[in-house]
């Protein structure tokens, strides 16, 4: 009884540990968006690097729903999608 109980939070486990991850990511690249705002040119320069570190560390996987939460954080950057046939089982 324990057991079948236990199967039936994995699943909502994996999609909220999937939901953190996702927003993570579309938080970490708000934060080096706004440096770019910044008149000091070392942390534009710093901003711009971590930017393009946090764009190619995204999983193909989850760029789509980062995405949504770029657009909600109303930042300029945007991730390019998998198309939905090249992309693997949502697996956590």
């Amino acid at each position: 009884m324990a057991a079948s109980i236990h199967r039936k939070h994995r699943p909502l486990r994996c999609r909220l540990r999937r939901w953190q991850q996702v927003r993570t990511w579309a938080r970490l690249i708000r934060e080096a968006e706004a440096l770019w705002h910044v008149d000091v040119r070392a942390l534009r320069r710093m901003g711009a690097l971590e930017l393009s570190q946090l764009i190619e560390e995204v999983p193909p996987m989850h760029r789509q729903r980062v995405n949504r939460w770029l657009d909600r954080y109303a930042v300029a950057t945007r991730l390019h999608t998998v198309r939905s046939s090249e992309q693997s089982n949502n697996v956590c």
